[in-house]
C-alpha cells in the first residue's frame, strides 16, 4: 500500500474511532518551520484524552535542543559509555570503520534509533492501532488489540511490535530485529538479532510526549539500559512533508565509513574544524 493511501486510511480511522479532544486549523506552512521545538510558556495544559479514555498521543512532535547528545542511545549513561560485550565492541568497531550509515543509503533506521533522532515525527492513534510516521517517510504500525508475539517473527528494521495500555502508559514491546545494515543510533552503535526493546510512551500534559526506552541485547550488551526523551508539540495542524530519499541522492557516492568523529560530549563532529572557505562571489551575467 502506498504511504499516502495508508495515511488517509489511518486519518479516517482516527476521526471515526478516536476523536481528539480538540480541533486544529492547518497553518500556512504545514510542513515547514524549525526542526526543533521550543518549550511553551505559561502553565501546563491538561493531557487530552480520546473517547476511550486513554491519553491522546496524536500530534506532530519535535525534539528539544536541550536533549544532548542527540542521536546517541548512551545519552543517559555515565560518560555515554555503552556496556558492550566483547562481541558488541567488535560490532561497534566494524560499524564505525567499515560500514556506511544505513539511513544515508535510504534504509530505515528502525528502533531504538528513531527514538534518539533529532527529526520530528507524527503519531496517529486509534483504539486498536497506533502509527508512528517519520520524517524520512518511514512508518511503523503497532497493534493494540491484545495479540501476542509470533513464535518466529520475520526480522525487520522496527521489529515485531506489540502494544498494550498500562494505565495511562502505552507500552510497545518489540522483538525480531534485523542484524544487517543496522545502526542502533546515529553514532553507529550496534544491535544484534537478539535485541529486545520496550518503550513506555506517556503524555504528561498537552504540550509534551515522553518515552522511556529499555534496550536489551545480551549478545552485544552486558546489561539492559534505558534511554529517555521528551518532545514538544509542533504548530497546530503541522504535517510531515513528502521526502524521497533515493531521488538524486548525490551524497551516496561520497560517503565515508562510520558516523565521523565523536566528541567527548557524545556529539558528532570535529573538535577544531577548519574554517570554511570564503563564499564564491556572485557575478551578474553580461547583458546582451
Amino acid at each position: 500500500m502506498q504511504p499516502a493511501k495508508l495515511k488517509a486510511i489511518l486519518a479516517a480511522a482516527i476521526l471515526i474511532g478516536s476523536v481528539p479532544a480538540f480541533s486544529q486549523t492547518p497553518p500556512p506552512d504545514p510542513a515547514g518551520g524549525e526542526m526543533f521545538g521550543k518549550e511553551p510558556s505559561g502553565p501546563a495544559k491538561p493531557t487530552p484524552r480520546t473517547l476511550d479514555g486513554h491519553p491522546d498521543l496524536n500530534g506532530f512532535w519535535k525534539g528539544l535542543r536541550t536533549t544532548k547528545p542527540v542521536g546517541n542511545i548512551g545519552k543517559d549513561l555515565p560518560g555515554f559509555a555503552l556496556p558492550f560485550t566483547p562481541q558488541g565492541e567488535a560490532a561497534w568497531k566494524h560499524n564505525v570503520t567499515a560500514t556506511y550509515d544505513p539511513e544515508a543509503l535510504c534504509i530505515p533506521g528502525g528502533i531504538p534509533r528513531h527514538n534518539a533522532s533529532g527529526l520530528p515525527f507524527m503519531v496517529m492513534q486509534t483504539p486498536k492501532l497506533v502509527a508512528f510516521m517519520y520524517f524520512y517517510s518511514y512508518h511503523r504500525l503497532i497493534p493494540v488489540d491484545g495479540r501476542k508475539h509470533s513464535e518466529d517473527p520475520d526480522p525487520s528494521f522496527f521489529g515485531e511490535e506489540i502494544g498494550r495500555w498500562e494505565g495511562d502508559t502505552l507500552v510497545i514491546d518489540s522483538i525480531g530485529f534485523k542484524d544487517e545494515q543496522v545502526w542502533a543510533d546515529e553514532n553507529g552503535s550496534p544491535h544484534s538479532d537478539a535485541l529486545h526493546v520496550v518503550e513506555r510512551w506517556t503524555r504528561p500534559d498537552a504540550d509534551h510526549i515522553h518515552v522511556e526506552t529499555l534496550i536489551e541485547d545480551p549478545k552485544f550488551y552486558t546489561k539492559p539500559f534505558n534511554y529517555s526523551r521528551t518532545w514538544v508539540g509542533g504548530a497546530p495542524g503541522q504535517l510531515l512533508a513528502e521526502y524521497a530519499c533515493s531521488e538524486n541522492n548525490v551524497d551516496r557516492d561520497h560517503l565515508g565509513f562510520g558516523p565521523g568523529p565523536i566528541r567527548l560530549d557524545g556529539t558528532r563532529g570535529y573538535l577544531d574544524p577548519a574554517p570554511l572557505p570564503p563564499p564564491v562571489p556572485k557575478t551578474n551575467p553580461s547583458k546582451k
